[in-house]
């Protein structure tokens, strides 16, 4: 048990040392990064849905607050996310026999400039798009809430990713 005990201290004292900070998120992020900020990602897509800008910011910055220990800013952070949605889109996907759609897709894309001060490296500008398919027998304003939610969602978890989770 004196072993264990000497080995603990020894890779406790050898990792205090490392560069990098790692959450249970996977996130792993320079101790020297100690805010971010998110700027309100306007809607520039053909078709403008009221709120999805909203949403979207929203959704990022409480991602970042709940898996990071950064603190969030209205200014401008150590870490900082900005872009823009471009495309907000409904378009058949598979036809069926009798020649109409049997399933759209709905997809969602953002472009995304992504900023940290203290390592350029892990800086990027990007876009990051998203579907979902749905029954062409279903008007988009049915299924529009939901699907927008859960793609946002899967958006929110690439953007993270791609900033934060350096695999």
């Amino acid at each position: 048990s004196r072993f264990f005990l000497f080995l603990f201290m020894i890779v406790a004292v050898v990792s205090d040392g490392c560069k990098v900070a790692y959450s249970f998120s996977g996130a792993s992020i320079s101790p020297e990064v100690k805010t971010f900020s998110v700027q309100y990602f306007q809607n520039r897509a053909p078709l403008v849905q009221p709120g999805l800008s909203q949403n979207l910011t929203d959704a990022l910055i409480d991602k970042c607050k709940a898996q990071t220990n950064l603190k969030y800013i209205t200014g401008i952070g150590d870490a900082s996310f900005e872009g823009e949605i471009t495309d907000y889109s409904t378009r058949p996907q598979t036809v069926a026999a009798d020649a109409q759609a049997a399933t759209n897709r709905f997809t969602i894309t953002v472009k995304v400039k992504f900023v940290n001060v203290t390592d350029p490296e892990l800086c990027f500008d990007q876009s990051f798009s998203r579907y979902a398919d749905y029954d062409s027998s279903l008007d988009l304003s049915q299924v529009e809430a939901e699907l927008s939610t859960s793609i946002i969602e899967m958006i929110v978890e690439d953007i993270f990713n791609r900033a934060f989770v350096n695999w």
